[in-house]
C-alpha cells in the first residue's frame, strides 16, 4: 500500500503542474486585467504603470517561472482587485462551500441509499419503477433549472425559505460556521436540496446496480435458506458488501460537488469559493483564478487517494489488486 500512496503522490504533482500551466496560460490569453482595474478614461501611460506594478509587463513563460517560484513557498500571489493574498480568500470562502456540501451530499446518501436499495429489492414493482424514473429526472434537469424552481416554490411562492444569503454564523475557532443556528439551516436548505438532488439520482442508480449484482451470490441465497430474518440479511450480507462502490461514488462527487458548486453558489447568492471563482473569472483576477484551481485539484486527488486507501482497508481483494 505504501508503494501505491508513493505513486499516486508523484503523480499528484504532475497533475498540478500541468493543471498551473495550463490555467495560467490560458488566463494570459483571455485578456488584460487592466481593462478591468484602470478607468476607462486612463491615459496609456497609467495603463502601463499597473501592468508594470503587477508584473504583467513581462512575458507568460517569466511570470508563470516567478509565480511557480512563489507557489512552492505557499504564495500563490495577491488579488488583482483586493490586495489580499489569494490563498487567504479561497481559505476565508472555503467553510461556505464546505456546509454547503456536507449538508447536500448528507440528504443524497439518506435519500439515495435506501431507495436504490428499495428499487434494487423489486425492480419490477411500481414504486421501485417510480424511483428510478424520478432518478432519471434528477439526474437530467439542469442545476439551474432546479435552483430556479426551488426559489419561485419555496422563497417566493410559500415564503418558506430564503432565496440567497447564508445566514448568521458562529465562530468556531477560526471557522465561521452557519449550521450551529436555525436561521442559517433556513439559508443553506435551498442550495443543499438543489446540489444534492442530483447527487441523490446517482446514488439511487449506483446503489440498485450493486444491489442487483449482490442479490444472486451464493452467501445470500444461504443466509435465506438458513432462515435470517430480511432485515439481518440486508443489514449484514447485503449493505456490507455494496459498500464499496457507494463510498466510492460518494467520496468522488463529494469532491465533484465542492470544486463545481459554482452553478448552485452563483443562484443562491452563496458566499463560497464558487462564487469567489466566478467574480474572479469575469474581472480576470489571475492570481485568484489560478489558486483556485491548484487547491482544488491538491483537494481531489487527496480525497481519491483517501478513497481508494480506505476502501483497501475495508476490503482486502482490492489490496490484492493493487499488487497486481
Amino acid at each position: 500500500m505504501l508503494v501505491f500512496v508513493i505513486n499516486r503522490l508523484f503523480q499528484a504533482v504532475g497533475v498540478l503542474l500541468a493543471m498551473s500551466v495550463l490555467v495560467f496560460v490560458g488566463i494570459y490569453l483571455v485578456g488584460d486585467p487592466t481593462a478591468m482595474l484602470v478607468s476607462p478614461e486612463a491615459t496609456e501611460l497609467e495603463r502601463q504603470a499597473v501592468r508594470t506594478a503587477l508584473g504583467l509587463d513581462q512575458s507568460v513563460f517569466t511570470q508563470y517561472v516567478a509565480f511557480l517560484g512563489n507557489a512552492l513557498q505557499g504564495d500563490f500571489g495577491r488579488s488583482f482587485l483586493t490586495g489580499q493574498p489569494a490563498l487567504k480568500l479561497i481559505v476565508e470562502r472555503m467553510p461556505a462551500t464546505f456546509e454547503l456540501v456536507i449538508v447536500a451530499m448528507g440528504f443524497a446518501v439518506l435519500v439515495g441509499v435506501p431507495l436504490g436499495i428499495a428499487a434494487g429489492l423489486r425492480p419490477a414493482a411500481p414504486a421501485s419503477r417510480a424511483i428510478m424514473t424520478a432518478s432519471i429526472l434528477g439526474f437530467s434537469l439542469p442545476t439551474f433549472w432546479i435552483g430556479l424552481v426551488m426559489i419561485m416554490l419555496f422563497a417566493v411562492q410559500l415564503g418558506w425559505l430564503p432565496a440567497s444569503g447564508r445566514g448568521p454564523v458562529v465562530s468556531l475557532g477560526p471557522l465561521q460556521l452557519s449550521l450551529f443556528t436555525l436561521d442559517g439551516w433556513r439559508h443553506v436548505a435551498l442550495p443543499a436540496l438543489t446540489l444534492g438532488i442530483a447527487k441523490a439520482a446517482l446514488l439511487i442508480r449506483v446503489t440498485r446496480a450493486a444491489t442487483r449484482e449482490v442479490l444472486p451470490m451464493d452467501y445470500i441465497k444461504f443466509a435465506r435458506a438458513k432462515g435470517l430474518p430480511t432485515g439481518r440479511i440486508l443489514r449484514v450480507h447485503l449493505l456490507k458488501n455494496i459498500t464499496i462502490p457507494i463510498l466510492t461514488v460518494t467520496g468522488l462527487e463529494f469532491g465533484q460537488a465542492v470544486a463545481f458548486a459554482v452553478v448552485t453558489e452563483t443562484i443562491f447568492a452563496w458566499p463560497g469559493m464558487g462564487k469567489l471563482l466566478i467574480d474572479s473569472i469575469l474581472t480576470l483576477d489571475r492570481p485568484v483564478v489560478v489558486a483556485y484551481v491548484l487547491v482544488m485539484v491538491c483537494f481531489l486527488v487527496a480525497l481519491n487517494l483517501f478513497v481508494d486507501v480506505f476502501c483497501m482497508a475495508i476490503d482486502p481483494s482490492s489490496r490484492e489488486r493493487v499488487r497486481d
